[in-house]
């Protein structure tokens, strides 16, 4: 995460001094150094503010005193075989105008975190039944050579019709074309998510824990 928010999402990341975070109303992560002293943690902890919590995709990290665990969970990450992007003449991009039905779907379907401001990461696209958004899915994070896949979720009465696979593929496509790889991530306890990825040709890249962190 340290190196998306430093590299291609540069713009977009809230800094100070060597730590880093999105913005809240795009994303919930917060990054810091591979190796982070005494004044990066005080940079966090000033970044995000007491009682504001992030996630932190570094388990190995022990937290100094002036932070306190939230929530800890477990996170699967795959890779995309490569070349398997497909585009899909019936996908739509989604923007800033569209944010309203977004919200209201990924409430519907708790994808993971999507707030007011997730719409700038870019590269969304969705399907549309008689103009009602029934499924949509778009990009995250960049780290270096890679594309993060995210927010994938179909409204549940249009669900086993294909729909995610299509947008997945979609997105996929989009990425490919500027030369970076697809991968995505899911909840470790979501075999069944799990294993439709691994039936699409993706391959676990990365068994991680994500910490829930504050400032106190």
């Amino acid at each position: 995460m340290y190196y998306a928010l430093t590299g291609t999402h540069s713009g977009l990341a809230e800094t100070q001094g060597r730590a880093c975070r999105y913005p809240a109303q795009v994303a919930p992560f917060l990054g810091l150094p591979d190796e982070p002293t005494e004044q990066d943690w005080a940079d966090a902890a000033s970044l995000l503010g007491v009682g504001h919590s992030a996630a932190l995709m570094r388990p190995e990290l022990p937290l100094p005193e002036n932070f306190k665990l939230v929530q800890q969970f477990d996170l699967v990450q795959l890779v995309a075989p490569e070349s398997f992007g497909v585009e899909d003449p019936q996908a739509v991009v989604l923007d800033a105008d569209d944010v309203p039905e977004m919200l209201a779907l990924t409430e519907l379907t708790e994808p993971g975190p999507f707030r007011t401001r997730t719409i700038e990461f870019g590269g969304y696209l969705g399907l549309r039944e008689q103009g009602a958004l029934i499924a949509m899915a778009g990009e995250r994070c960049r780290p270096p050579g890679y594309v993060e896949i995210s927010a994938v979720c179909t409204d549940p009465a249009y669900r086993g019709k294909g729909l995610a696979t299509r947008l997945i593929r979609a997105v996929a496509a989009g990425i490919e074309q500027t030369g970076a790889r697809p991968f995505l991530h899911t909840g470790g306890t979501n075999l069944q998510a799990i294993r439709l990825y691994e039936s699409l040709g993706f391959a676990v890249s990365n068994r991680m824990k994500v910490l829930v962190v504050e400032p106190v």
